[in-house]
């Protein structure tokens, strides 16, 4: 699936993208005040991109060819609504290029995906100091989800998590 209008062209990465894949994370990452906590490699990022079976896809946005964006995302499954879902983990546009319709565009292609795919929900977080990206995000009618806190085991939590047999 590839979409382009207006010289935006979004499309799947492929193999030969995931060093671009792994710069835009890094630039994400420093925006986010996180460069710190990159610790993705680009053998990684391909083993998880396109491995069969993949654990994650990416669309890259470029304008005249040239890459603007990207968005990274995997599906879900809720109990409750009985069916898969699309989650996505990262949408990055790239700052001379912001204010430009490219995040929309990709969030649009998201949901047209999700929409074909059968999902039942497409779902995402975002920074809670991230005020203009609330903005734009509840603008398009996503709602925030006040009554959910997001909980992470990581790092030395999880390994001691792991380690601790299991008690009936």
């Amino acid at each position: 699936m590839s979409r382009s209008t207006d010289g935006l062209e979004i499309t799947a990465a492929q193999r030969s993208d995931v060093e671009l894949v792994l710069t835009m994370i890094r630039e994400l990452a420093e925006f986010e005040r996180l460069l710190d906590q990159v610790v993705a490699t680009h053998a990684g990022l391909e083993a998880a991109l396109f491995d069969d079976p993949p654990h994650a896809q990416v669309l890259i946005a470029r304008i005249d060819g040239e890459p603007v964006g990207f968005a990274l995302f995997f599906h879900t499954f809720s109990t409750f609504v009985g069916r898969r879902g699309l989650y996505l983990e990262d949408l990055y546009v790239r700052q001379a290029f912001r204010g430009r319709g490219v995040g929309k565009a990709l969030l649009r292609y998201l949901a047209a995906l999700a929409v074909a795919e059968g999902c039942g929900r497409f779902e995402w977080a975002v920074l809670d100091w991230n005020q203009r990206a609330i903005d734009f995000y509840t603008g398009l009618g996503a709602v925030p989800l006040a009554d959910w806190t997001t909980f992470r085991l990581a790092g030395a939590a999880l390994d001691d998590l792991a380690r601790q047999e299991t008690q009936p």
